[in-house]
């Protein structure tokens, strides 16, 4: 009797229930997390029509009915049913939308790998029609005031990306809609002109490719007189660039939890990998392009205090976007030279180093001049709420691997295995826990396949 076969074949019919099975567990873990909104794992799929991906939302403690404090996480679907809003990501080109040209994008675009943390990835690829940037998206008008339109006062917020990184340093997932109202080279031919809707996001990087980077926004426009908004952190760590046609064992030892907390009890934004966040400094930031204006918004705010208008100070510069994190007491302070007339300290406080130059004058010393020698990136100070955007239907989507903006640009390019969002700043421990469960993929059937 030849039982090997037999038993081969009963193990192909059921490995792949077993693997959906932990993957449905995985993601149960993630959304019974305390201030879980909404989970995306590419597997959960409306069961006709369209197809679309689901998120997976916390079943109960969101009554309906409640506005952007309370939560809105269910819709009345008929007869006194409720049903949770369960996010559904639509396909869109947003060139198409707002410039009028290229194709429209489809669930085509986005290749699947079949196995991910959760059970499925969807490929973010290298376009090379510029006139084609595909993302998927929850539009405004479904999201508008339900947990997911995380904004306000008093309010936090965590998003979890577990990706593979191929290239790119741009968007991961959140609601940042930059805008299309700059004035470049690219908007050249524009047919739909909207000002940025910035509330919350995360990329792979920017300013510091590869890393964990959570940006947000006061105003959903710019900061600091720059064109950009330039609240961001990054990780102290950085992911690597793997093909994403890399062989399967590769790309199966190559997830990274990408992850950005804004805590506004603590004014803090931070950018996690793999559960670890790290800090993260920019030395001289009048030399860079863009923190540059953080530094000059720092400037600002110090000259703003002195009597009189000072040498260098801007009288027109908005106090709403001087920059001056706490400096009331120093973390640590060094006497890098000191003679008869001067002497010039280093002091470092949580988010800036401060070079003081202080001029002797009997037994007194008087400040004569302040530098900013570094800013913190990591965790980044911010003392804002989140932005509101007026009740009209003007905010920005839920976006997934990319984010309508004015230049067009590639982006992230990679596997995209899980985007989850909470309504809290999650701690260090329940990050390391999140990048545990994504550590080893599995293979999941579809729902409803």
């Amino acid at each position: 009797m030849r039982v090997f076969p037999l038993i081969g074949y009963l193990w192909l019919v059921v490995a792949p229930v077993l693997a959906e099975d932990k993957a449905s567990e995985r993601m149960a873990d993630v959304v019974n997390m305390p201030g879980s909104v909404a989970v995306w794992d590419f597997v959960k799929r409306e069961p006709g029509g369209k197809r679309r991906f689901l998120a997976h939302v916390p079943a109960f403690g969101r009554p309906a009915g409640g506005k952007a404090g309370g939560g809105n996480a269910q819709k009345v679907t008929g007869a006194g049913d409720a049903a949770p809003n369960e996010f559904p990501l639509d396909a869109g080109n947003y060139v198409r939308d707002f410039w009028g040209s290229g194709r429209e994008a489809t669930y085509a675009d986005f290749p699947l790998l079949g196995r991910g943390p959760f059970g499925n990835a969807v490929q973010i690829r290298q376009e090379t029609d510029p006139d084609f940037r595909p993302l998927l998206f929850v539009p405004r008008e479904r999201l508008h005031d339900t947990p997911l339109d995380i904004k306000g006062a008093g309010k936090s917020v965590t998003v979890v990306v577990w990706a593979i990184r191929e290239s790119g340093n741009h968007a991961l997932a959140g609601i940042w809609h930059e805008g299309t109202d700059l004035k470049q080279d690219s908007t050249a031919g524009i047919q739909k002109v909207q000002r940025g809707q910035r509330q919350y996001a995360l990329f792979a990087g920017l300013n510091k490719e590869g890393s964990a980077c959570g940006h947000v926004s006061e105003n959903g426009a710019s900061s600091f007189l720059n064109r950009y908004a330039l609240h961001k952190c990054n990780s102290a760590e950085v992911s690597p660039k793997v093909p994403a046609n890399a062989p399967a064992e590769k790309l199966d030892a190559a997830w990274e939890c990408f992850a950005m907390t804004f805590d506004h009890e603590k004014d803090q934004l931070t950018g996690w990998l793999n559960g670890h966040a790290g800090d993260r400094w920019l030395e001289n930031p009048q030399k860079d392009n863009l923190l540059s204006f953080a530094a000059n918004a720092w400037k600002q705010g110090h000259l703003r205090r002195e009597e009189g208008v000072q040498p260098g100070e801007d009288p027109n510069f908005p106090a709403d976007q001087f920059y001056n994190p706490p400096e009331e007491t120093p973390v640590s302070a060094k006497v890098l030279s000191e003679n008869d007339v001067e002497r010039v300290e280093l002091r470092e406080y949580g988010y800036t180093k401060v070079k003081f130059t202080l001029r002797k004058s009997g037994d007194e010393s008087k400040l004569a001049e302040r530098e900013l020698v570094a800013l913190r990136l990591n965790p980044w100070w911010y003392p804002h709420d989140l932005y509101t955007p007026a009740n009209d239907g003007s905010g920005g989507p839920f976006t997934i691997g990319r984010v309508i903006h004015s230049s067009r640009s590639v982006g992230f390019t990679g596997w995209i295995g899980g985007v989850a969002v909470f309504d809290r700043a999650l701690s260090e421990a329940e990050l390391k826990k999140l990048t545990e469960l994504g550590r080893k993929p599995v293979s999941a059937v579809p729902s409803g396949l």
